[in-house]
């Protein structure tokens, strides 16, 4: 059943309700073959030609003409320019954004660690940075600066050493904003590269840009792409579906907020998805109401509604433990919660990339200035992942430190357990250091 809006209305106590939800939810990020094999083609031309392919894909898909691979490199000072190129007020804007997000990222540093065991054993744990990360940033238009803090700062919070960033830029377009994000979260080398090209050129390496360690960054489905293949090679971020918001809501917000809420992820793309969950019938006529009257003043009508028609929802529900139900079958990107009493609910959802308390916390303070990260786990994968963090950058070693004595007890345990797996020379290792063994010149 739909509204005038087009935005379908779903009952959670219908019998067929799980196989309705199962279809909305559903979204296949595999590529073609058709992309599968361009993407293939296009890292093995980098991997052997380096800044050639870059310069001839540059020239083909972004209509550059550019002699070298030199065109292609911004130095620092572009960067700075860009700072005085913007307003004072995006200016402003963006340094606060960028101190929040750092205030918060600071927060998720990991130290080393160890403990001493009374045999004088040590074990512990090393965190160290990555070396170098690769960034990449939508081009053009539909540039997003907000993702550069939300991938640089991690990054440079963590400690990484080199953060190199890719950016096409098509036709020339340079989007200063994006130039502007970059210098102030630290940045350090730009490219203007883009595509899958510039994913392969990050991950392999060319004459002139380093391979990296750790590829992050949104792009289109030719970069996605690029970036299953080269993972093994380099680290990712994630493989990002359309960007999602669930929002569960008492039927006391105000319905032009929920619906303008509902058109803030919608507007991204088609494939975006913006649901509603209430237990008041009543309210999710009041929205749709509003859905309907403020479509035609959005400057992206045409997205949001594909959106809302294709892949939204009004979701009546009988109470909060269905509602709770529905969001942990859902386990949305975005999760807010315009209730009363956010708190006694918080407990109980399993599973959400960020979760907005309240009335008055849009998920937009989130995506630009809030603090914690906007780069979120989509298509149901908060189920077993977490938003990008200073963690993504840093890596953990074990250490182990054995005493005399140390070595000698754990011995008699590996011992028994590597001849229960028929791997002698495993066996024979741990044993030669078993005091007795040592002192009676024995080697079992």
């Amino acid at each position: 059943m739909t509204t005038s809006t087009d935005i379908r209305r779903l009952n959670a106590a219908d019998p067929d309700f799980a196989r309705h939800l199962d279809h909305l939810l559903s979204w296949e990020s595999v590529s073609d073959d058709s992309v599968n094999q361009r993407v293939l083609e296009i890292i093995k031309n980098v991997r052997e030609r380096g800044d050639a392919a870059l310069v001839e894909y540059t020239q083909r898909f972004d209509g550059l003409e550019v002699a070298s691979m030199a065109d292609l490199i911004l130095p620092r000072e572009r960067l700075e320019l860009a700072l005085t190129r913007i307003t004072p007020a995006q200016r402003q804007a963006l340094e606060k954004a960028a101190d929040r997000v750092r205030i918060y990222h600071e927060k998720q540093k990991q130290d080393s660690w160890s403990y001493t065991e009374a045999d004088g054993t040590v074990l512990g744990q090393k965190v160290t940075p990555l070396d170098r990360a690769g960034l990449y940033v939508p081009g053009g238009k539909a540039s997003y600066p907000s993702s550069v803090l939300m991938n640089a700062i991690p990054a440079k919070v963590a400690g990484v050493g080199e953060v190199v960033m890719v950016v096409p830029t098509p036709r020339g377009e340079l989007n200063e904003l994006v130039l502007a994000a970059a210098c102030i979260a630290g940045v350090d080398r730009v490219f203007t590269i883009g595509g899958a090209q510039a994913v392969a050129a990050l991950a392999y390496g060319t004459e002139s840009v380093p391979q990296v360690d750790k590829v992050v960054g949104p792009g289109n489905i030719y970069v996605a792409t690029a970036k299953r293949h080269v993972f093994g090679q380099v680290g990712i971020d994630m493989i990002a579906g359309p960007s999602e918001i669930l929002v569960v809501c008492d039927g006391k917000t105000d319905p032009d907020w929920i619906a303008m809420d509902l058109f803030s992820q919608a507007e991204h793309d088609e494939d975006a998805q913006a649901i509603l969950v209430s237990t008041d019938g009543e309210f999710l006529d009041r929205v749709a109401a509003s859905i309907a009257r403020l479509m035609p003043t959005m400057e992206r009508a045409g997205i949001i509604k594909t959106s809302i028609s294709g892949r939204g929802a009004l979701i009546k529900v009988a109470d909060m433990q269905q509602a709770l139900e529905v969001v942990n079958r859902i386990a949305p990107e975005h999760l807010e919660l315009s209730v009363a009493d956010p708190e006694a609910w918080l407990p109980h959802v399993r599973h959400a990339g960020a979760i907005f308390m309240g009335r008055h916390t849009s998920e937009a303070l989130g995506d630009y200035c809030a603090g914690p990260n906007h780069v979120l786990p989509t298509s149901g994968t908060a189920r077993f992942s977490s938003p990008l963090g200073v963690y993504d950058f840093q890596k953990r070693s074990s250490i182990i430190y054995c005493s005399e004595q140390g070595a000698s007890e754990l011995g008699k345990t590996a011992s028994v357990l590597a001849r229960g797996e028929s791997l002698t020379a495993h066996a024979r290792s741990a044993e030669y250091r078993i005091v007795d063994n040592v002192q009676e010149g024995k080697k079992a």
